[in-house]
């Protein structure tokens, strides 16, 4: 597959997600086999006004690619000046985020509410693809809500403003996260445009996937929700569509060792407070559906260092394990 010069290793693909999708995690996902990663969303006023927080969520010096930067914004020229900051960075794709449900967002006329506007939207594009080599690709939803569904002449609309790939969430706005994914709507959109078209939306298992694949005919999924306290479900979907055969669950020592890489990870890259406190969230992914887990993912909510947060890791973990903790 390819999104204008870029060229992926297979059709897995993870979305950008506010809060998660840091330097760590892309390194975990990459590691799993993952063919695109994106950053967090970015703020493009935010990097405009030289916001330190916004700053740091750009691409890191020796960053493995390919890579995407996510920005959001609702000026088209605010947009394109940003999106020349983002090209002076290892970066191979500048995607646009048009789905993103908080009102926090849209209340200022970004992410999914630009779908109430195609016109803007579309501007937005056009002025970003006029401004760097890069290609632009469009994150959207379904629509704003079931009685304004409008993904399809809205796809329609990017690809002629200029962008290379359109990536559908088959959710609309009013949904936020609830309720099931129309993968129709990604059909429908993939039958409509000319560039590749990447499904999301209720991808939990690697069989599901295949099936979205297979239903829908896009050109690769993107992997959310499902990847939270579960990297393995990249490696295990990329194994899956490639052969076939369906890797095994991660056991328990894997759990435990990806968790304390990723503690390791953040600490390295934030430092052991900030990366502690971010963790806390991580960790509880790690131990949910477990046995017994409950009250572990309430100390790891709680836990104030590092040598605390790989204690109590350990102490559940041990049961499980056994002697090879």
């Amino acid at each position: 597959m390819r999104i204008g010069s870029v060229a992926l290793a297979n059709q897995v693909i993870l979305a950008p997600m506010a809060g998660i999708t840091d330097l760590s995690y892309r390194i975990l996902a990459r590691e799993q086999g993952c063919a695109l990663v994106y950053t967090e969303m970015i703020s493009a006023r935010g990097l405009l006004y030289n916001n330190k927080n916004t700053r740091e969520m750009l691409p890191a010096a020796g960053e493995a690619r390919p890579l995407a930067v996510q920005l959001f914004g609702s000026e088209p020229e605010v947009m394109a000046e940003a999106a020349k900051i983002v090209a002076a960075f290892p970066v191979d794709i500048i995607d646009i985020n048009m789905g993103c449900p908080v009102a926090k967002v849209v209340k200022n006329g970004e992410g999914a509410a630009l779908m109430q506007d195609p016109e803007r939207a579309a501007r937005i594009v056009a002025a970003v693809a006029g401004a760097v080599s890069l290609p632009v690709t469009v994150k959207i939803r379904k629509g704003w809500d079931n009685q304004t569904g409008n993904a399809v002449a809205f796809a329609r609309q990017m690809e002629a403003a200029g962008a290379r790939a359109i990536a559908v969430h088959g959710r609309t706005r009013s949904q936020m996260y609830g309720g099931r994914a129309d993968w129709q709507v990604i059909r429908e959109v993939k039958e409509s445009v000319s560039i590749p078209v990447i499904g999301n939306g209720d991808l939990w298992e690697p069989t599901d996937a295949t099936r979205m694949l297979v239903e829908t005919g896009c050109d690769a999924v993107m992997l959310a929700r499902g990847t939270l306290g579960n990297p393995w479900l990249i490696s295990r979907t990329v194994t899956y569509l490639s052969s076939g055969r369906l890797p095994p669950p991660p056991s328990a020592a894997e759990r435990l060792t990806m968790a304390l890489r990723h503690l390791d990870l953040l600490i390295t890259h934030k430092g052991e407070a900030r990366g502690v406190r971010e963790m806390r969230k991580f960790a509880a992914w790690y131990l949910k559906g477990l046995p017994h887990s409950a009250a572990a993912r309430d100390r790891v909510t709680r836990a104030k260092d590092k040598d605390e947060m790989r204690k109590i890791l350990l102490i559940f973990f041990a049961d499980e394990v056994g002697s090879q903790v």
